[in-house]
């Protein structure tokens, strides 16, 4: 019913209230006031109907921004677990590279403590073949030889061999 039928029957019914008070015809007043509080109480029905229509379409609206809020947020999730993923892998490949580095690192250690030694070595011989050349050296001036070159093969021999351990040399001795 539009509202235009229902304000033209709530006039009527008003008119009829009010010039018809003929107590004898208190039924048909009853009924006029009847119908008239049925019209209120559609009225009320109406305005109800469009309180919760408009609650609904809010709700509609309320659901449909979080339908995309849920769609952000479950994409924003995938690619942080993706992200996760990743890094986790990441962390995983530095990590076996650290243990890698770590032997490594520990052979490197060995390696150069061996250098270490075999340079102190080295040196110990060169500081013994120096001493050795040169007491074949004085040896030599002692015995009036010139330049301090001397005959003393056996000086010689030992003074080559500290020299020589590790290669192929060989020094035959008279």
């Amino acid at each position: 019913m539009s509202n235009i039928d229902k304000q033209a029957l709530r006039e009527e019914f008003r008119y009829m209230r009010d010039h018809y008070n003929d107590p004898a015809d208190r039924k048909k007043q009853e009924i006029y006031i009847a119908a008239e509080a049925l019209l209120d109480e559609l009225d009320k029905k109406q305005q109800y109907i469009k309180l919760r229509d408009q609650e609904n379409e809010d709700i509609a609206l309320t659901v449909g921004k979080l339908r995309v809020e849920l769609e952000a947020a479950k994409k924003r999730i995938a690619e942080l677990e993706k992200g996760h993923q990743e890094a986790a892998k990441q962390i995983n490949s530095w990590r076996r590279l650290a243990k890698q580095n770590i032997a490594e690192r520990g052979k490197d250690i060995s390696e150069l403590e061996a250098a270490r030694q075999r340079i102190a070595e080295l040196e110990a011989k060169l500081e013994t073949a120096d001493k050795l050349q040169d007491g074949a050296f004085r040896d030599g001036l002692k015995a009036g030889f010139s330049y301090g070159q001397t005959d003393d093969q056996s000086g010689f021999a030992q003074c080559m061999s500290v020299y020589s351990t590790r290669t192929d040399i060989g020094v035959k001795v008279e």
